[in-house]
């Protein structure tokens, strides 16, 4: 978790509640005009500036959602932020405050927490975001932390799950599965060094799904570059869960099917390399792995022309009539294979 022999830990108890939230929060600056009133009051204040409050809340607790075997507290600090800004992003919003709050054991000292909010401001310095208030208490069940994400956007460029069409074009951004296989790296490792603490973990040449496992990025860029293509989605969610997942998410609210392309999904080298180490299906890790926070989205057909060659995007599909129901064309064939939801859930995966 947090070792370092040769430096003298500070007990929260040291600084109480109050000194302690000051003492994390005190090099946090503020480059939002709408955040009024930060740290420090009884509550903040937004300015929303007549724009839209888009509002998300994520929580993360240990043991459920991380392991803190393997996943470095800075990058734990990091990823709780961005995937709170992952579901703003997904509302074709701009992320522009947070709050944060943890509920940590006594076995946790101050410098722990120090290298959380570490992870939690290199990202409010990468998404220009601001950290505007939270809470912290006791636990008795280690950590967990609870991030609640503000954005603001003019109502007409707001995208929910719901505007899918028939004959829509299916996309999504980036490549997938990625997370999934970074998680079952660390996996491997952490049970080979449980079983032998003097056995050197083989993390060499995995480093690109490692980095999507313990340090995604929103994508708060594509609602630009939309922008520029001239492009507003008609629907829009992020996948958290896994491509299945969310395409079933974008069906039921939407009331259509979808028909996904297998051959079209984006994997990158390295994820089907290493799903193939494992026997695993690398299609399967795509549809149901979870944690890659790209953003899956529908357009209108007669926007196929300004994406179909954009290295951002990649079209994976269509929208068709609700009872026509939602499935993946197998690669090389017309053989339909039902989507189902097995990615995340956390009832499900707890421990």
């Amino acid at each position: 978790m947090f070792e370092d022999k040769s430096q003298e830990l500070t007990p929260i108890s040291k600084l109480g509640e109050f000194g302690l939230i000051k003492h994390l929060t005190e090099q946090f600056s503020i480059s939002n005009s709408s955040s009024e009133l930060g740290v420090g009051d009884d509550a903040a204040i937004i300015n929303p500036e007549n724009k839209k409050v888009v509002l998300t809340t994520d929580v993360l607790a240990e043991g459920v959602h991380f392991n803190l075997g393997y996943v470095p507290l800075k990058h734990l600090g990091y990823k709780a932020v961005v995937v709170n800004l992952s579901d703003i992003a997904a509302m074709n919003a701009t992320p522009t405050q947070i709050l944060v709050s943890l509920a940590v054991s006594n076995r946790f000292p101050v410098e722990a927490l120090e290298e959380i909010y570490s992870g939690i401001q290199a990202a409010c310095a990468r998404y220009k975001i601001d950290l505007i208030g939270g809470d912290t208490t006791s636990s008795n069940a280690g950590l967990v932390m609870s991030i609640t994400a503000i954005g603001m956007e003019n109502n007409e460029n707001l995208v929910k799950r719901s505007g899918a069409k028939p004959n829509d074009l299916l996309v999504v951004t980036g490549d997938l599965g990625g997370a999934y296989m970074g998680l079952q790296i660390l996996e491997r490792e952490h049970a080979v060094f449980l079983a032998n603490p003097n056995m050197q973990p083989e993390m060499e040449g995995y480093d690109y799904i490692l980095e999507r496992q313990l340090k995604p990025e929103a994508r708060t860029d594509v609602k630009g570059i939309l922008e520029q293509l001239d492009i507003k989605p008609t629907s829009m969610i992020d996948i958290s869960d896994g491509l299945a997942s969310e395409i079933l998410h974008l069906s039921d609210q939407s009331g259509v099917g979808f028909r996904l392309y297998e051959e079209k999904i984006p994997m990158d080298s390295l994820t089907i390399s290493t799903a193939d180490e494992f026997n695993l299906n690398p299609v399967v890790t795509a549809l149901s792995g979870g944690e890659d926070y790209e953003l899956l989205f529908t357009i209108s057909a007669k926007d196929f022309d300004k994406i179909k060659n954009h290295p951002d995007f990649t079209i994976i599909g269509h929208a068709v009539e609700k009872e026509d129901g939602n499935f993946m064309v197998a690669r090389g064939s017309n053989q339909l294979v039902a989507l189902t939801a097995q990615g995340w859930d956390a009832f499900l995966n707890s421990n």
